[in-house]
């Protein structure tokens, strides 16, 4: 590229060429044994130069002058001062800070923050018949953030695994007093449940291994499919929200939550094989609806184990914006490792890690369902 060339282009831009002797005075003398410069150095100043002095944006260079702290941009622009620069910006919280906020606001220790209230109990069957998409998770975490912020909460575990009873820390094991007694017996609510240490608002209804039989026992037994609702329907005015941890599958016990609830609350991994059966529980919630629960309703669609960095979690998840509707909730639960560490010590990751990824979206999730349920029976 001959010099005119150069030179030509450089204006089109808004550059110019420097000589060698102004590119020195903004840089100081080339030291004993360095070249300065040469011609065909380039540097960048703006045609009008002298009628811009406002700052850009653009990362600045100092100035080697041995004056006062004048920033120049990568453009040439001289700004202000720089220590009046620093003095201008906007205080930003360091990470740790800004995760000790966090987990202040979860775990609420002054009481102050409320979530709303329901006007009367809501009961919600979290169902899906695949297993691994995040029931038992989304339960345990969603009923310890209504209840750290002044909402009272009781979980059934319907799991004959136990493990939202294993996620609460409550006693599970055989001769407990538990669900299947009040399935299969006459015992009521109140003599199973458990206060679960550490939060005052949250009672368990705990599972054995005891409950797995009792698909085959209530085979022959009357009302089978009701059994659950007369079990409960004496003690909803004491409680804000029930929530019913259902097994991985279309069973009685299943049928049992769904006719129990008033509300469907499904939990879909953001994965292919998720959707699939997705389908097949809608139809079956449609039959539980028309022959033996017609309040039932699917309210809440909840999107868990989001990994923003495939594709394939933004495609189910437009998947399922689309079919659900404004049911989907707007808080998705990311892939977190302290979701997955947090059972293994008995605790909600509310209460293990409350500043994380995970515990800030569940909280999301509780306040936006509670939300939803203060308007709904508002209107």
């Amino acid at each position: 590229m001959s010099g005119s060339g150069a030179i030509g282009g450089g204006r089109e831009f808004g550059f110019v060429a420097a000589p060698a002797a102004s590119v020195e005075g903004l840089v100081g003398e080339a030291p004993t044994g360095m070249t300065a410069p040469g011609p065909q150095a380039m540097v960048a100043v703006p045609a009008d130069a002298d009628a811009v002095s406002q700052p850009t944006s653009a990362m600045p260079v100092y100035e080697a002058s041995g004056g006062p702290n004048l920033i120049v941009s990568a453009a040439g622009h001289r700004t202000r001062d720089l220590d009046s620069v620093r003095d201008a910006r906007e205080p930003e919280d360091p990470p740790l800070a800004q995760e000790a906020k966090r987990a202040v606001q979860i775990l609420n220790p002054s009481g102050e923050i409320q979530m709303p209230r329901p006007p009367r109990t809501r009961i919600l069957c979290v169902a899906n018949q695949k297993g691994g998409v995040g029931k038992t998770t989304s339960v345990v975490n969603i009923a310890v953030a209504l209840a750290l912020h002044g909402n009272r909460v009781l979980v059934i575990d319907l799991d004959p695994q136990g493990n939202a009873s294993t996620g609460l820390d409550v006693p599970h094991h055989a001769a407990i007093p538990d669900v299947y007694d009040c399935l299969v017996g006459e015992t009521s609510i109140s003599d199973v449940v458990q206060a679960v240490s550490g939060i005052p608002s949250l009672w368990c209804v705990p599972a054995t291994i005891d409950l797995a039989g009792a698909e085959i026992e209530l085979v022959s037994m009357v009302a089978r499919e009701s059994r659950l609702m007369r079990a409960i329907e004496s003690h909803m005015s004491e409680y804000d929200y029930i929530f019913i941890d259902c097994p991985p599958s279309l069973g009685l016990l299943t049928v049992n939550a769904l006719v129990a609830a008033r509300e469907v609350m499904i939990p879909i991994q953001c994965e292919y094989y998720a959707l699939e059966g997705v389908q097949q529980l809608t139809n079956n919630i449609q039959l539980v609806k028309s022959h033996l629960n017609p309040a039932l309703e699917v309210t809440t669609v909840l999107l868990t184990m989001y990994d923003r960095r495939t594709r394939l979690a933004d495609a189910v998840e437009q998947d399922v914006r689309a079919h659900f509707g404004d049911r989907v909730l707007t808080a998705v639960i990311p892939r977190n490792v302290r979701v997955s560490e947090a059972p293994s010590y008995g605790q909600s990751v509310m209460t293990y890690d409350p500043g994380s990824r995970g515990a800030t979206s569940y909280f999301e999730a509780a306040l936006e369902i509670a939300t939803r349920g203060a308007q709904v029976g508002a209107s």
